[in-house]
Formats: structure tokens, C-alpha cells, sequence
């Protein structure tokens, strides 16, 4: 078994006790620092963290192969990039880069494992008369086209 491998593997096991918890991404570089970022559907605490950090790390031997390892959470502008992660922020303000490089700001009103459900409001000209009306506007954006998601966060 390769040392990813087996890191791996300690992983899913901790993680499947922890069932509110998921991976993000998993990354071992040459010389062996493991990092390890992670999400969750109430959101990551330091305790989450070392936990998950103690599975991994008292089930390594150092002597066999020195590694160093880093367990964070996923950050607040880091891009949504799991289903999971959509389904978790609905009800939120995200800003979405489509792969046509279009930009669209607006609230997460649903997910599924196809697909979200953008909605906001925007300032068009009227079909009759001068000046401009509120419409609301919707779109349904299947995860395909999605280059980059981020969550907006408002104060």
C-alpha cells in the first residue's frame, strides 16, 4: 500500500465516524506534507480538526517515513466546489463565474445533484415607455457550467 494510500484510507475511516464532515481536498507533496482541507454541513471547528489530524497522524510511523501534516477547514472565500457545499449554502449570496465568463450575483435558492437555482433582482428598461423597472430573474445553472462559485458574505 502506497503512503497515499494509506492516508487515504485513515481518512475515510475517521471521516465516516464524523458523518457531518467531508473532504475537500487531499494533497501529499514530495516531501511528504499532507494537507488536508475540509468541510462541513454545520461548518469545521478546531476540534474537528485535531481529531481528524490525531486519526491520521497516531496511525503513521514517522519512522518509517517522516511526513508533516496540516487539517484545516475550508475558507470563507474559498470557491464552493462539491455538491455537497451548494446544497449547504441555500439560502445564501454567491457569486458565480459560468464557463461562457459571464458573472452573475445572486441568492442560492436550490441545489440538486444536477444543477442550482440562482434568483435575484435586476434593473431593465420597460417594453413600454421610458425609464427603467425592477424584474425578477432567475436561472437554473447545471454544475457543468459553473467555473468558479464563491459565497458572498455580508455584514
Amino acid at each position: 500500500m502506497t503512503f497515499r494510500n494509506k492516508v487515504q484510507e485513515l481518512l475515510e475511516a475517521v471521516l465516516a465516524e464524523r458523518e457531518h464532515l467531508f473532504l475537500i481536498d487531499l494533497s501529499i507533496n514530495e516531501a511528504n506534507k499532507i494537507s488536508v482541507v475540509l468541510d462541513g454541513d454545520f461548518g469545521v471547528n478546531l476540534q474537528d480538526c485535531i481529531d481528524v489530524s490525531r486519526a491520521i497522524e497516531n496511525n503513521l510511523d514517522r519512522e518509517e517515513l517522516n511526513f508533516s501534516l496540516e487539517v484545516a477547514s475550508a475558507g470563507v472565500s474559498s470557491p464552493l466546489k462539491l455538491v455537497r457545499q451548494f446544497k449547504k449554502n441555500i439560502g445564501r449570496t454567491i457569486k458565480v463565474k459560468t464557463t461562457a465568463s459571464e458573472e452573475v450575483e445572486a441568492k442560492l435558492t436550490a441545489a440538486d445533484d444536477e444543477k442550482i437555482t440562482l434568483e435575484w433582482q435586476a434593473r431593465e428598461p420597460k417594453k413600454i415607455g421610458k425609464g427603467k423597472e425592477t424584474v425578477e430573474k432567475k436561472l437554473e445553472l447545471p454544475y457543468e457550467n459553473i467555473k468558479e462559485a464563491i459565497v458572498i458574505i455580508s455584514f
